[in-house]
């Protein structure tokens, strides 16, 4: 069986923290090699809300596209994404990359446009797959962040998962 390297953005702006977790424990039953990057508070970009934590994860999956974006969908779903009285994003995730794909593939447009233009996207990913290439720009994630102009604000976040902090201390600010 064949495994392909994926990345993925989730945020929260309800009940951050536990529906963070909770999207994670959903994901480690069909990502292999998880590995999570530091989590950021940023405002609101598209919408009317609170602010959000983000983070990305890099991992691989045998999982089909098709079949990898259903199973978010029911992860979301399951943490109240889309109940009718819902106030906010309780939980968003979003295949950012799915091996090398680049193109319009049953309306998931890859990679994530979102990458170019989010730091809370971007600099999540320099941080944990810096050496790793968008398949769209042919660059380095390190090289892109660097490089990017985008005036949104990030402040990195302490945050654990499975009893590991996922925000290194040399991000956070000194207390």
């Amino acid at each position: 069986m064949s495994l392909t390297p994926i990345l993925l953005g989730l945020g929260s702006n309800i009940e951050r923290e536990a529906h963070l977790r909770a999207g994670l424990d959903a994901l480690a039953e069909i990502v292999t090699d998880m590995r999570c990057s530091p989590v950021f508070e940023s405002l609101a970009v598209g919408i009317k809300s609170g602010p959000f934590f983000n983070l990305v994860i890099a991992g691989r999956t045998a999982l089909p596209l098709t079949e990898l974006d259903r199973r978010l969908k029911f992860i979301e779903a399951d943490n109240g994404r889309y109940a009718p009285d819902r106030k906010g994003l309780p939980l968003d995730i979003d295949v950012l990359t799915y091996g090398e794909l680049v193109g319009n593939f049953d309306g998931l447009v890859l990679p994530r446009a979102e990458i170019l233009k989010n730091a809370f996207v971007l600099r999540p990913l320099a941080l944990l797959v810096p050496e790793a290439e968008h398949p769209g720009a042919g660059r380095r994630f390190a090289d892109l962040w660097r490089d990017a102009r985008i005036e949104q604000q990030l402040w990195p976040v302490s945050f654990q998962w499975r009893g590991v902090e996922l925000t290194p201390p040399e991000l956070l600010p000194s207390p």
